[in-house]
């Protein structure tokens, strides 16, 4: 049976946008309140969320959670957005108020860092009613009690063992949605797909990367100009 024609709709201003690799839709998908989720994008740059063939966004830094990053970010996409909410620095009730503070600005996930306690856990899975995914950063990340406790998803980050970690938690939880990082290549993607994720992360290159490339090309067309 012959792959069916997909119309493929843009502009001449959107068509330079930050696509994620092709192999990512060999994935399963994850199907949250109606949507198909294959491929998350792993930044907080607006102008890249507003500008990818990405079918969500996994909104997580390096800094305590705050009501005004997360505000912006939801306001800006056009995809659905998984809101980081603490659970390393930030425990307990504030990692609950900015669990609800998100779901209230339409995130569709809250996603704990691994270091949560479980009281943490118990308490943001009580306060809403969006899935909760917890990141695991290796396969002893005891996951268990956080299941029972209400986690819906896991969103595996282990390095160059995320492969080997996806496949031990998928042996031990068949059923359960997996969020895994998918590596720089299609192999190391491919091979994250075949251990078990059924969605998979990817990290696009930085704002500044993407200038330099598209730079590179003005200089080209003011060379090629010139030259005529």
């Amino acid at each position: 049976m012959t792959d069916k024609f997909i119309p493929n709709i843009t502009t001449a201003l959107r068509k330079d946008i930050v696509r994620v690799p092709e192999i990512i839709n060999e994935c399963s998908g994850i199907m949250i309140f109606g949507k198909l989720i294959k491929s998350i994008i792993f930044t907080t740059d607006i102008a890249i969320i507003r500008n990818t063939n990405a079918h969500a966004v996994i909104a997580v830094y390096p800094f305590t959670p705050h009501p005004a990053i997360t505000k912006s970010i939801i306001e800006a996409a056009d995809i659905p957005v998984f809101s980081g909410v603490g659970g390393g620095l930030t425990q307990g009730s504030r990692a609950s108020y900015m669990s609800l503070f998100a779901e209230a600005q339409g995130s569709i996930g809250v996603v704990l860092n691994s270091p949560t306690p479980l009281e943490t856990v118990v308490d943001v899975c009580a306060v809403v009613d969006i899935p909760v995914v917890s990141t695991v950063t290796s396969r002893y990340t005891p996951i268990g009690d956080k299941l029972e406790a209400g986690v819906k998803i896991i969103n595996i980050s282990a390095g160059r063992k995320t492969e080997e970690v996806v496949r031990h938690f998928r042996e031990q939880y068949p059923d359960l949605p997996i969020i895994a990082t998918g590596g720089p290549t299609e192999e190391s993607i491919r091979g994250t797909i075949e251990a078990g994720a059924n969605a998979i992360t990817y990290t696009p290159p930085s704002n500044g990367q993407l200038f330099s490339k598209k730079m590179e090309n003005y200089r080209e067309i003011e060379r090629v100009s010139f030259e005529e």
